[in-house]
């Protein structure tokens, strides 16, 4: 039987567009207090107005760097403050694609995606763990991306740090299943979203898609874990 997450809490990294806002969305409808982060200050803040308009005293965020260890204590300690002093679910959802051939990429891009779609995972949870076994358990969910098991010309940077992403996940799991600290990762392939850099595609996945396995994931009895899923377009582009 679907267990229920109202009056849950939750975080979600990289809220304030495309897969991360229809996770933050979606969760509060299920009554979820959810406090989301975003690089830009302008894009938190708008985020956050159109949100507590219908979720008022649900809904909280803050600017955060995820690749920045010091921005990430700042802004789990915010949560924290905000949830009431608990963190049930946490979505780490932000992320960057920057792709070129080697040659091509530079360093600075290189650290750039290692730096947020990887390191930025690990300080989220390594701030968050303690607090989920302090209060009994948790659900982590990091968005990867099909990108971690199928390398492609000019994806190097970016199947690197999605490779890792999905490693980590899974011996994370290991380290914390005992802990009532259930942990999956979710593989997506193209998802209709700014981070695509292409025109709106209706053969896409939806963010909405997205969030709808994440409510699916987290409502699941505890007594069962779905580890990984792979997502995919049910009709692509014919090539």
């Amino acid at each position: 039987m679907r267990i229920s997450i109202n009056k849950k809490t939750a975080v979600v990294t990289g809220g304030t567009r495309g897969i991360g806002r229809a996770i933050v969305e979606r969760l509060l409808e299920e009554g979820v207090s959810v406090s989301f982060c975003g690089q830009s200050e302008e894009n938190v803040q708008t985020a956050l107005s159109q949100l507590s308009s219908r979720y008022a005293g649900k809904v909280f965020a803050k600017c955060c760097n995820v690749a920045d260890l010091s921005d990430v204590n700042d802004f789990i300690r915010f949560s924290t403050d905000k949830l009431g002093g608990k963190i049930d679910i946490l979505i780490n959802n932000a992320g960057v694609g920057l792709f070129a051939p080697l040659e091509e990429l530079t360093p600075d891009q290189w650290h750039r995606m290692i730096n947020l779609n990887l390191n930025g995972a690990y300080y989220c949870c390594h701030e968050v763990v303690p607090l989920m076994k302090k209060n009994g358990g948790g659900y982590i969910i990091n968005i990867s991306s099909l990108a971690g098991k199928n390398p492609f010309a000019g994806g190097s940077g970016y199947n690197a740090s999605k490779f890792g992403l999905n490693g980590f996940s899974e011996a994370m799991m290991l380290d914390h299943r005992n802990d009532d600290i259930r942990v999956s990762y979710i593989m997506p392939g193209s998802v209709d979203t700014q981070f695509s850099h292409g025109a709106p595609a209706a053969w896409k996945i939806a963010p909405e898609d997205i969030a709808e396995v994440v409510v699916a994931l987290v409502t699941m009895p505890q007594r069962s874990l779905v580890s990984r899923v792979e997502i995919r377009p049910s009709k692509p582009v014919k090539q």
